[in-house]
């Protein structure tokens, strides 16, 4: 098992900016890749950005590229993930999944095996 805490979320004010922490623990070992999801009331939960958690490889949604950016410390365990130039479309539960596969998109939410409780940000105008 892996468990996964989020932190970091918070009220800002459009053109603000956060960073969001994910600490792993357990099993990390397991764990290939990592992500950061987003979810609004009445909608799916969508996906944010992702990282392998050995290699270098990063994805990230059309909607936040070139303004979010999703980092790792693996000595710590940690996931991060910068929000920058934040607009109030971006207000959501943001979550972070482990996903223990080595191959898949990284962008679908059943391929992650392991979520955290979610942390709201919520950006206004």
């Amino acid at each position: 098992q892996v468990q996964l805490v989020e932190n970091g979320g918070g009220l800002v004010q459009a053109g603000g900016s956060l960073r969001l922490s994910c600490a792993a623990s357990g099993r990390t070992f397991s764990i290939y890749f990592m992500g950061w999801f987003r979810q609004v009331p009445g909608k799916e939960r969508e996906f944010v950005a992702a990282i392998s958690w050995r290699g270098t490889s990063t994805y990230y949604a059309d909607s936040v590229k070139g303004r979010f950016t999703i980092s790792r410390d693996n000595a710590k365990n940690t996931v991060y993930l910068q929000l920058n130039s934040l607009k109030p479309e971006d207000t959501a539960v943001y979550y972070c999944a482990a996903d223990r596969r080595v191959t898949g998109t990284q962008f679908q939410p059943d391929e992650y095996d392991y979520w955290g409780q979610g942390t709201q940000v919520t950006v206004s105008s």
